[in-house]
């Protein structure tokens, strides 16, 4: 009834709606492993590093148009969530969005300022698998499988390739458009 009333009053203000998926990831300098093909009996042998520093990505998906955010941002709290909903409103200003997103304790903090261009649509507690946002995630770290990064400023460097090179428009309506967006 509150996300009716409230898609009835921003008809009036805004030219266009869309609806995103968000979710936070992080990204460390611990190695992530997975599956290898080995001999039958024989034990992969893997590099692997075990150091636990670490970086978050935020990201909003549509999966109607495509249209996404991705920022890196250093902690996930309620601060830097407040940053990257004040850029996705400056993102097609006439634009309503209407954000789905998990129950994080810091997408719900009191000093929250919500842009008049964004509704907040909570997931069930304890459901990831209704969030889209989380296969974007998936496929980002299977290309970050294996690999030593050294520093954080060469694993920032890869995580903004992956976001250039596989995060396209075609990927995000594939992974995120699951069917009851369409129904």
């Amino acid at each position: 009834m509150i996300l009716e009333n409230t898609l009835k009053n921003a008809s009036e203000e805004f030219s266009s709606f869309n609806l995103y998926v968000e979710d936070e990831s992080r990204f460390g300098l611990f190695t992530r492993n997975g599956k290898s093909l080995t001999a039958k009996g024989v034990k992969p042998i893997c590099m692997y590093q075990n150091i636990f520093k670490s970086t978050y990505i935020f990201g909003a998906f549509s999966p109607y148009n495509g249209d996404s955010l991705v920022m890196e941002l250093p902690n996930c709290n309620g601060e830097n969530f407040q940053i990257f909903l004040n850029e996705l409103s400056k993102m097609n200003p006439a634009e309503f969005k209407v954000m789905i997103l998990d129950n994080g304790a810091f997408h719900k903090v009191k000093s929250l300022i919500i842009p008049k261009n964004i509704a907040l649509l909570f997931l069930p507690p304890y459901s990831p698998e209704l969030n889209p946002a989380e296969l974007v995630w998936l496929q980002m770290k299977r290309k970050m499988t294996h690999k030593i990064y050294k520093t954080m400023e060469e694993l920032k460097t890869e995580i903004s390739k992956i976001v250039k090179n596989l995060i396209t428009r075609e990927l995000i309506i594939d992974l995120c458009g699951f069917d009851y967006f369409f129904k």
